[in-house]
């Protein structure tokens, strides 16, 4: 694996590479907005958010800030060494469907507590996702949910060769 060189954050921004591990979960007092099928889906003055070594970070939204009827329980779940067992949603708005578009940990370890029943949302299958106004670059790769906005430098995990990061 070839090394790895971290972008040198600007005033005002943050590397990923300064991020824990393990994960660091925080309340973040920015406004996040999510739109589907023309229609927004998540309006949220709070969330929270998991900040990790490489990875942008992943925005979990309280279930109070999302739209009746915008998550359904899909199939599946995964195992998160740090928060838990999460389960899966298909995300519906404006009459679209994104399969497994969104993720919660329902009763996650005692340090992520706070994230119990909150969600996180793929950007890239959104039509927008916003924080603070700003839309998100989404994570590369398919796999994780970070969400890069212009305060945040990498490199970051999901691009070709960060497998073993």
């Amino acid at each position: 694996m070839p090394p790895i060189t971290p972008i040198v954050p600007a005033a005002g921004q943050e590397s990923v590479w300064d991020y824990p591990r393990p994960p660091r979960l925080e309340r973040v007092d920015k406004r996040v907005e999510i739109v589907l099928g023309g229609v927004q889906i998540v309006d949220a003055p709070w969330v929270f958010r998991v900040l990790e070594t490489s990875h942008p970070p992943v925005y979990y939204v309280p279930p109070a800030f999302i739209a009746a009827g915008a998550l359904v329980p899909a199939a599946g779940s995964s195992i998160c060494e740090w928060k838990g067992s999460a389960r899966y949603f298909d995300v519906v708005g404006g009459g679209q469907l994104v399969p497994r578009g969104a993720w919660t940990y329902p009763v996650p370890s005692p340090d992520f507590a706070a994230l119990a029943d909150a969600v996180a949302f793929y950007a890239k299958p959104m039509d927008a996702c916003r924080v603070a106004g700003e839309t998100v670059t989404p994570q590369p790769g398919g796999f994780y949910g970070g969400w890069i906005t212009a305060d945040i430098v990498g490199p970051f995990k999901g691009i070709p060769g960060s497998m073993g990061w």
